[in-house]
């Protein structure tokens, strides 16, 4: 039971910060399939009125802001390019179209994609995490074919800071004994 210095506590919140935690709490939610893992989860649905699904995905420091079209002809931009002009190695290209030939999907859907920082290596990742948790939004049941192949997690190495006294992160002055 609260005592009283909690109720003044609690009545001196403004008014606009108690209606967004109300808004918060009446989120549109929904249970996934009751023999999935993850039953007991509840997961915010994804619904957009202009027929895409969106999702975001990260490397280091690369953001991908992905739209996922579920009705399309396979084609994907990234910066309003495709991804043969975007990304020049055939590596990159590859890792971009991975969660979508995991699942078959690969000429079934269109992606608009928005990438930025990082290198070109960090930012094909990012592509393909974003996509993978497109693709989830768009099905739970493809879970069962990108978790395995790590799509779904996100890699969540960086570069280490720079401490005071040091040269780098780790590396440390030369030593000179006299």
């Amino acid at each position: 039971m609260p005592t009283s210095s909690k109720k003044a506590l609690i009545s001196k919140v403004p008014a606009k910060h108690r209606a967004r935690q109300a808004g918060v709490k009446k989120a549109v939610m929904t249970r996934s399939s009751p023999t999935s893992p993850l039953a007991h989860a509840q997961r915010p649905v994804v619904k957009t009125s202009k027929g895409f699904i969106s999702s975001v995905g990260r490397r280091k420091s690369s953001v991908a802001r992905v739209r996922l079209f579920a009705k399309g002809s396979g084609q994907v931009l990234i910066n309003e390019l495709s991804v043969d002009k975007y990304f020049s190695l055939p590596d990159y290209i590859s890792a971009v179209f991975q969660p979508l030939q995991l699942v078959g999907l690969d000429k079934a859907v269109d992606a608009r994609v928005k990438v930025a920082g990082g290198g070109k290596a960090g930012q094909a990742i990012a592509v393909r995490h974003g996509l993978a948790r497109a693709l989830l939004l768009l099905d739970e049941n493809y879970r069962k074919q990108l978790r395995p192949a790590g799509y779904l997690t996100r890699d969540a190495r960086v570069k280490e800071r720079k401490k005071p006294g040091l040269k780098r992160a780790r590396r440390a002055p030369q030593f000179s004994k006299r």
